[in-house]
């Protein structure tokens, strides 16, 4: 493995501890009652303590205040709209954690979320 490789598969690995704290150990019932809301302050808050996190991990990773910058706006756009029709659906459905189409429609929302951290560390990867 090239040191780029290691470094990619790095910057995901942080990309994923920062997902982990931002949406479960950072998320209260503001956050969690409004992202349905479009444009509520609850959603955008969200969005702000992952963005938050990405660019201290994009920091510490070295990577070109351009590329930064359009990495946390596509980041921001599609978090926030991933999360918004996950809430609505589970709304619209009147799902809970007791249905198992709850826990589908999370793991869609989850599996979107780290398919943009690829996404975002193929980006990195082909700026370098």
């Amino acid at each position: 493995m090239t040191d780029l490789t290691i470094d990619v598969l790095f910057l995901v690995l942080l990309l994923q501890v920062k997902h982990v704290f931002a949406d479960f150990f950072l998320q209260g019932p503001y956050i969690i009652n409004n992202r349905r809301f479009y444009g509520h302050p609850g959603g955008l808050l969200h969005v702000a303590i992952h963005l938050v996190g990405s660019l201290v991990v994009l920091l510490v990773m070295g990577t070109p205040l351009a590329l930064m910058g359009w990495l946390l706006l596509a980041e921001g756009v599609f978090h926030y709209h991933v999360d918004w029709l996950k809430d609505n659906f589970n709304l619209r459905f009147q799902l809970t954690p007791r249905d198992p189409l709850y826990w589908q429609a999370m793991g869609v929302d989850q599996g979107l979320h780290q398919a943009t951290y690829l996404a975002m560390a193929l980006a990195w990867y082909l700026w370098k």
